[in-house]
Order: C-alpha cells, then sequence, then structure tokens
C-alpha cells in the first residue's frame, strides 16, 4: 500500500493510515456489495468528496446522509432518520454503510450498521484526530439519551478504518489539541514512548504535520488495536482504555456536551490519577506528570464548572459501575493500568478539591 502503514486488529480488520488514503475505501468492502450509505457531517461535503467518487467509479449505486455535527447527530431521531433510508433503498446484508466524520459520526453510523438486519458491513474514514486514534478503531458504536452518553449502543466491527492523515490538515487545532488526550491515554496505560514524544516536543504534537504526529497515531491506533482485539465485548481488559472517562463522561453530560471530549477526558485523567495517589498505587512522579504533559500540550487539568454532587450523580450511571459500586480504571505505575473500585466519598471529593484552578 505504498506510503501506508497497515495496523491488523486481530484477524478481523485493517487500520490503514498514511496520506491520501481515503480514496481505497473500495478496497475495504466486501465482493458483492451493490449499494453504500455514505453517512457524512453537514461540515464534510469536501472531505466526502474522494471517498463518494471512488465508490462510483466502482459501478456502486451510492446514496448520502448528511447528518447534523457534533454530537447532535448521536440522538435516536437521527438513527431512524438512517433506518428509514436504507429502508427506502432496500439494503440488505450484502450491502454496506461507510462513515466519513468524526467520532459522532463513526459512532451513530456503526450503530446504525449494527442495527439494520442485525448487521451490514460498516467502513470507517475517520476525519478527526479523535476518531482515528480512538472512536472508529475497536467496534464500539453507540448514541446518546437524555440519561447519559453512548448508553445505547451495540459492538459491531467494521470492516476496515482508513486514517487519511490528510485530513487533519482541516481541523481546528482546538480539536486537533482535544483528540491528542486520547493519544496521552494510551501513552499512560501501555506505551510511554508516547509520552517521550510529547515532552521531547509538545508544539509539534499539536500540529498535523508535525515530526511525531504520524508516529503518535500509529502508536496510539497499535495500543488500541491490541487491547480491542484481545476483549472486544470489555469482559475484562478492554475497560483500560476508559482511563479518565468515568469523570470525562459526566463532565461531558453535565455540560451539554458543549466541553470536548478530550478535553473532559484530560481532566477526567488528573482525577484518576488523584485518586490513585490517595490510595498509594501512584506516585508523586507519576501524578505530577499527568498534570505536566497534559498542560505542555494546552489540555485542561483543572475544572470548576459543576459540583462534585451533580457529577457523581452522572458517574452512579457509569457503564464500569456495578449496582451502586463505583468502578474507577486507575495506575498501578506507568502503563499499568489497574482497578479501584468502591473508593470513599472522601476521596472522590479529595480527588475532586484537587482539579480545583
Amino acid at each position: 500500500m505504498g506510503d501506508a502503514t497497515v495496523i491488523r486488529v486481530g484477524d478481523a480488520y485493517d487500520v490503514v493510515v498514511g496520506h491520501g488514503v481515503s480514496d481505497r475505501v473500495v478496497g475495504l468492502l466486501a465482493p458483492g456489495v451493490r449499494q453504500v450509505l455514505v453517512v457524512r457531517p453537514e461540515a464534510l461535503a469536501r472531505l466526502a468528496g474522494p471517498v463518494l467518487s471512488r465508490l462510483r467509479e466502482a459501478g456502486l449505486e451510492v446514496h448520502e446522509a448528511v447528518v447534523p455535527d457534533a454530537e447532535t447527530a448521536k440522538t435516536a431521531d437521527v438513527a431512524a432518520g438512517l433506518w428509514a433510508s436504507l429502508g427506502r433503498h432496500a439494503f440488505t446484508r450484502s450491502d454496506a454503510v461507510v462513515a466519513v466524520g468524526g467520532g459522532t459520526v463513526t459512532d451513530l453510523a456503526g450503530f446504525v450498521a449494527a442495527t439494520w438486519l442485525r448487521g451490514v458491513a460498516v467502513v470507517h474514514v475517520p476525519t478527526t484526530l479523535l476518531a482515528m486514534v480512538d472512536a472508529a478503531v475497536g467496534g464500539k458504536t453507540g448514541i446518546n439519551t437524555a440519561q447519559g452518553k453512548n448508553l445505547v449502543g451495540a459492538f459491531h466491527e467494521p470492516s476496515g478504518v482508513l486514517c487519511d492523515l490528510d485530513a487533519l490538515e482541516t481541523l481546528p487545532r482546538a480539536d486537533l489539541v482535544a483528540g491528542l488526550a486520547e493519544v496521552v491515554k494510551a501513552g499512560f496505560i501501555a506505551d510511554p514512548v508516547i509520552l517521550d514524544l510529547v515532552e521531547a516536543d509538545p508544539e509539534g504534537a499539536t500540529r498535523w504535520d508535525g515530526p511525531h504526529t504520524r508516529e503518535l497515531v500509529e502508536r496510539a491506533i497499535a495500543v488500541k488495536a491490541e487491547v480491542v482485539a484481545a476483549d472486544l465485548r470489555e469482559a475484562f481488559r478492554r475497560e483500560i482504555l476508559n482511563y479518565g472517562h468515568t469523570l470525562g463522561h459526566a463532565v461531558e453530560q453535565v455540560s451539554g456536551f458543549r466541553v470536548r471530549h478530550g478535553e473532559a477526558v484530560a481532566v477526567g485523567m488528573v482525577f484518576a490519577a488523584e485518586l490513585a495517589h490517595r490510595a498509594g498505587r501512584v506516585d508523586d512522579a507519576l501524578l505530577a506528570r499527568h498534570r505536566s504533559v497534559l498542560t505542555s500540550l494546552g489540555l485542561p487539568t483543572t475544572y470548576a464548572d459543576a459540583s462534585f454532587e451533580e457529577l457523581l450523580a452522572v458517574m452512579a450511571r457509569d457503564k464500569k459501575s456495578r449496582g451502586s459500586l463505583l468502578r474507577f480504571v486507575v495506575l498501578d505505575g506507568l502503563a499499568d493500568p489497574g482497578r479501584l473500585e468502591g473508593p470513599s466519598e472522601a476521596d472522590l471529593r479529595a480527588a475532586f478539591a484537587a482539579l480545583a484552578p
């Protein structure tokens, strides 16, 4: 595949990373596909162009579905509209869905593909850093409800993923920086070289064409690929990918999703590190490294926009919780993730107080 890097996810599918790879979409579709529904947000007509063109050149019947931007796309109403489109065009199990967009689009389109006829093929063409290193890889799909983020969903592995690094050139800097939170997370839970690269050149890490951007993307994807290949349905090991997400998802929800996912996860990682520090599982240096790495990238490490009680109520509905028992992914050392079950309210409050600006 020329300059492309292929990262295999178990024996299930490939993630292709490189410049100009989005036009390889046809090669990820199974033989016999007759129709394709391309799902994209309103703002990405230009980025979707090469994908649409290549599909049509291959003689496929292509239908385009434009959905709202960001989290407003991940609703039951939008999903129902996509199901209706598939029904109108008589999509069968041998047809496919292609998602072009950020994590909200891959989550939504993947969920629709998982549930139409109990499962049709989906190919992801992520256009944001966050989607490349996180949402598009691993087969998690879902939509939001008033009660929380991604509470309705399904596991449905894609037929393939195309991470075209050229798409990052169009990404606003704030969104690129937010996506780096998931890259840093991979560094803390599994691959410390990621942290070394960021610390060596934090400014370069925040550029789409930075000297280590491609390596950072590939390393983060490789971490996720290894974890999900071993535990697709989050029976045990896959939970480590939720480092920082328990508080992070709560921050997102209480903000009405005005806080970017990566920004919320950055705060959540500091919170998790504070909890682990109080439990004697993380030393002073590793706790401080969380703040220094995230701050160097321009990611937040403090939070004061909601009360502890508001966030606790949302965390109680987190998917990792068991009954009334809160469960957090924490570290027992660098690249050594574990779990903390049922921390005391005193420790929770103290960790939250440590987030004060």
